[in-house]
């Protein structure tokens, strides 16, 4: 008696056709599209309390030296009675233009180019200069592109 084998039924290529693997790269473009800028944005935000931190850091030395010496400039009064503090994305400078009056300079550096923060001895702040896109204030120190302080 001949026994009777069921028929297999014929096997599926194993793998992924080239449209889904089209599609899968289109998908991952467009969300890197989107990703990288939303990601450079924030390494930016992320950098800035750096100088604003700083800054007023550096305000509060300054007042404690005006209490020790009766004036912001230093001994020779050709600048700042207190060193500037050091930064990986800002530079930091100082103007005492008197006995009585300073102002607090952060500079951008590097990927930071274009941002400027101040402050004076009134504990007024500003934002001076920012890269396109943002909004200078002379009123607050601008962490957002859209001017939020």
């Amino acid at each position: 008696m001949a026994t009777h084998r069921p028929c297999r039924p014929a096997r599926r290529a194993q793998g992924f056709t080239l449209i889904e693997l089209m599609v899968t790269v289109a998908i991952v473009a467009i969300l890197a599209a989107v990703a990288l800028p939303a990601y450079s944005r924030y390494i930016t935000r992320s950098r800035i309390p750096e100088a604003t931190a700083n800054l007023a850091a550096w305000q509060t030395k300054m007042e404690q030296w005006f209490q020790d010496s009766q004036t912001y400039q230093n001994a020779a009064g050709t600048g700042c009675g207190v060193a500037a503090p050091t930064s990986a994305y800002f530079s930091f400078s100082c103007s005492a233009t008197s006995a009585t009056a300073y102002t607090l300079t952060a500079s951008g550096a590097d990927s930071m180019a274009g941002f400027t923060y101040t402050i004076d001895q009134d504990g007024n702040k500003k934002t001076p200069s920012v890269p396109s896109g943002w909004t200078a204030s002379d009123s607050c120190w601008i962490t957002n592109t859209g001017g939020a302080c």
